[in-house]
């Protein structure tokens, strides 16, 4: 189980990071300045294919997550509250990267309007959710 939990840590990282850095290209697409059509093109390539890479890092570390789960049997008994907190943060996670591929789809369809200080702020998400599930997993707080 230590092989399995090791790499979930790398995958869960892998998928954190293309979670960090796409709402940082919207904010970037945000600020492209009308007929800059070129520079418009060249983030949304960026975006699109970091979407595509980050997509299969999330679903593997998802899996993992599930075996380590269903391994260990942990969220089953009292005293596993902070599993259940974890869980839901999983699900915001999901619900996070879910909203990212919308978002990018009303960017190459050039229907998005948000600001770039918007996605700044949407950006922050990600940080977040990491510190809590990190917090639940390793204080276990309740």
């Amino acid at each position: 189980m230590l092989w399995i939990k090791a790499l979930h840590i790398v995958f869960i990282a892998s998928w954190f990071a293309g979670l960090f850095y796409l709402p940082r290209i919207f904010v970037n697409l945000a600020m492209v300045p009308p007929g800059s059509v070129a520079e418009r093109e060249r983030l949304l390539l960026m975006a699109r294919k970091l979407y595509r890479f980050m997509t299969p890092l999330g679903v593997i570390a998802l899996a993992l997550g599930l075996w380590l789960w269903l391994g260990y049997g942990i969220g089953m008994g009292p005293g596993n509250g902070w599993m259940h907190a974890k869980l839901a943060i999983v699900l915001l996670l999901v619900a996070y990267h879910w909203q990212c591929g919308r978002l990018l789809r009303r960017f190459v369809r050039d229907e998005e309007r948000h600001s770039h200080v918007w996605f700044r702020w949407f950006n922050e998400g990600p940080v977040l959710m990491l510190l809590a599930a990190v917090i639940l997993v390793v204080v276990k707080p309740f």
